[in-house]
């Protein structure tokens, strides 16, 4: 039972039984089951189609949870499962007359510190005091909502007792009787409660993440450790499960961008409230599991800070260096500034996470989404359209500023719908949006309010524009004012027409632009000024569209592999690329573009003010197997993580991989069944990337090693 690595033979800490456990869930046995049972059938219910949406959505619910498939994998140490295939497709796994009856929830991270230090019993209290506050008013039929859904939840956990009794699982029974409607009091039950609650989410068709795993675990295990009820061994299985369990909705295939991306994420490390490392056991169990078993569905991010100890640094790059990208870092003094900024409230920020990818938001509190668009389309079809001419650069560039400015004034627009003016009390009014109790129950704000997540209830309503195509954006502006401005080697309108003709007949002059010139992610200062002048720029427009609606819009830098989609829509840019190809991801540079290695790249990428960046910029980094052996591959990625949070970036994501190993991977899936590989914000085995995808994580990897 091996699992692949890109760095040697992983180590064998686990029992066989949990590794058979892994093998059996990473190859499909379990995503297979799931995927054979669809949903459950609401054609029964008498007059459906006249019932109000909430009551439809509290009916669908029950039915899940009274009907759906029951899974107890043989030797689990944790219990309950999202047995439901239309689950996996982000639908509420329901149907009436054949069809699905609502879309669910993801792009958030949920409150799961409420679920262990207060118990679904907590939430059922809170429920019962808003309800006494807005009895009779609009609001009571979403609390009545919620406490039909937390007797939903109460039917599946006791389904869930009684197969286990049944069964002889004694001590899952045991656990599970205590938690997550309890308290839970040792680390085995709160893992479980843990898992319940997350169970319980996705069942119902939502992707959350769980954030902060150490910081809600860590005290738990120290206790029990010191009481001597459990062994690191021990909870080192324990954990093991709770990744592997987290792995069922894998169903093999070749599907678009890949498996493994419900946006299950996991924070570890960072501080706390106090200013305190919160580094403890469990922070280093998640990393010993991570790289045992290789498991990218729970992609995982270190918030990294000037006191992160030297050892979980250390242990970081060792895990890293086995490859799968599962791991990624965080600059946590950065996002403190950049959220403080943006006007988060100091007693919030320190608890910062993820949206399920790498978005930051304060989990358990957010109502988050982001729009992206494609900066460089933006630039190709507006700014330069034909008959463009402009005397001089500064007046393309504020022209550009320009056309920019109306692209996210049109992306907000289309939220104003949502959020038609406010109220005399000087609220917004929200539309009425598609149900969303059961992330209501694990959102904060919602339940005190009486307003559900969809309807503004959360305490942070986030619609973020995201600027793609940032670095290609950056590279042509520059190659046009190198070209046409400064050697006046042609007019614009003669490169204009070149483009349009894709660089037909002009080879010499495209080769002189992508040779002669040195682009975003060299450490050329003469390019990286156009980088931080355009997010600057980017910021203070995101920042002038505040308050036109409900929503927050705080900018961003992404692509999230939407460059794959955009290049066909792309023309030839001015740096010597043709129509159709596919460049940049996320805020990193052109491949091919960064010829002077991974610390030129983060010094470009670093000179960017990230703090205005407030939801996130992502820099992906590919290393080869070569590069990363001995202490000296050790040192060197430690290096680069260190540098990364000294020069002030936002967020890491570097994978180890060798594009020789993927195209045979491409061309005999069969044999790399578990290779992990990062894509953007999550991780997918790369044999479930459809070929597109597959072509172009090979090209990063190849143009960025």
């Amino acid at each position: 039972m091996e699992f692949y690595s890109a760095f040697g033979k992983r180590p064998v800490r686990l029992s066989d039984a949990t590794r058979k456990f892994a093998y059996d869930s990473l190859h499909c046995r379990y995503g297979k089951e799931t995927a054979a049972t669809p949903t459950v059938s609401l054609d029964h219910v008498e007059n459906f189609a006249a019932l109000t949406e909430p009551e439809k959505y509290d009916l669908a619910i029950r039915e899940i949870c009274l009907h759906a498939p029951l899974r107890i994998c043989e030797g689990e140490k944790l219990s309950g499962s999202a047995t439901l295939g239309e689950a996996i497709r982000h639908h509420v796994p329901a149907s009436f007359e054949g069809k699905t009856v609502f879309y669910a929830v993801s792009h958030l991270t949920t409150d799961f510190e409420t679920v262990v230090r207060r118990g679904i019993g907590g939430i059922r209290e809170d429920v019962l005091a808003s309800l006494e506050r807005h009895r009779g008013t609009d609001r009571e039929p979403f609390l009545q909502s919620c406490l039909s859904c937390l007797d939903s939840f109460a039917l599946w956990h006791g389904r869930y007792l009684e197969a286990l009794r049944e069964a002889g699982y004694e001590e899952n029974y045991q656990v599970l009787s205590k938690v997550p409607f309890g308290v839970p009091a040792t680390f085995r039950e709160a893992l479980q409660s843990i898992w319940f609650a997350f169970a319980f989410q996705r069942l119902c068709g939502n992707w959350p993440g769980i954030g902060r795993i150490d910081w809600l675990l860590g005290d738990f295990l120290d206790r029990d450790l010191a009481e001597g009820r459990l062994t690191m061994e021990e909870a080192r299985e324990l954990l093991a499960h709770f990744f592997i369990k987290g792995c069922e909705w894998i169903c093999g295939g070749n599907y678009g961008s890949g498996d493994a991306q419900h946006y299950q994420n996991l924070v570890i490390g960072g501080r706390d409230g106090e200013g305190k490392d919160i580094t403890n056991h469990v922070t280093y169990l998640v990393l010993d599991v991570i790289e045992e078993l290789g498991i990218g569905d729970f992609p995982t991010t270190l918030r990294l800070h000037k006191g992160t100890p030297q050892k979980l640094l250390r242990r970081m790059a060792e895990v890293i260096r086995y490859g799968g990208g599962v791991l990624a870092v965080y600059n946590e003094e950065l996002i403190y500034q950049s959220l403080l900024a943006y006007g988060y409230p100091k007693e919030e920020v320190w608890k910062f996470a993820n949206d399920g990818c790498w978005e930051v938001q304060i989990p358990g509190k957010t109502n988050f989404g982001y729009d992206p668009f494609d900066g460089l389309q933006v630039l190709q079809q507006k700014t330069l359209q034909p008959g463009a001419d402009f005397a001089t650069y500064e007046a393309l560039y504020q022209a550009y500023l320009a056309d920019l400015e109306s692209a996210v004034a049109g992306i907000v627009e289309r939220h104003c719908y949502e959020t038609p003016g406010k109220d005399d009390l000087g609220r917004w009014r929200w539309c009425d949006w598609t149900p969303s109790t059961v992330i209501s129950l694990f959102e904060g704000g919602c339940i005190s309010a009486g307003l559900p997540y969809f309807r503004g209830g959360a305490v942070y309503n986030i619609r973020s524009p995201h600027f793609g195509g940032f670095g290609d954006t950056v590279n042509s502006l520059y190659a046009i004012r190198k070209l046409v401005y400064e050697e006046r080697k042609c007019t614009l309108p003669q490169l204009l027409s070149v483009l349009a003709k894709d660089w037909e007949g002009e080879e010499v002059l495209r080769r002189y632009v992508q040779s002669r010139y040195t682009y975003f992610g060299n450490d050329n200062d003469e390019c990286d000024t156009i980088a931080v002048s355009l997010a600057k720029e980017f910021a203070a427009i995101c920042r002038r569209q505040e308050g036109r609606c409900g929503y927050g819009t705080p900018p961003g830098i992404s692509t999230f592999g939407r460059q794959l989609e955009w290049a066909p829509r792309r023309t030839a840019t001015p740096y010597g690329r043709k129509a159709g190809e596919v460049l940049a991801g996320n805020c990193s540079p052109t491949p091919g573009t960064d010829k002077e290695g991974a610390t030129a790249v983060i010094r470009s990428y670093c000179k960017i003010d990230l703090r205005e960046m407030t939801t996130g910029a992502a820099l992906d980094l590919k290393l080869l197997p070569s590069a990363v052996k001995g202490e000296d591959g050790l040192f060197a990625i430690m290096a680069l993580m260190q540098g990364f949070v000294t020069l002030g970036g936002f967020f890491l994501q570097l994978d180890v991989a060798d594009g020789a190993i993927l195209r045979e991977a491409q061309a005999h899936p069969e044999a790399y069944d578990t290779l992990s590989v990062r894509v953007s914000g999550w991780n997918a085995r790369f044999v479930t990337l459809d070929r597109g995808w597959q072509d172009m994580i090979i090209a990063q990897t190849e143009e960025h090693s």
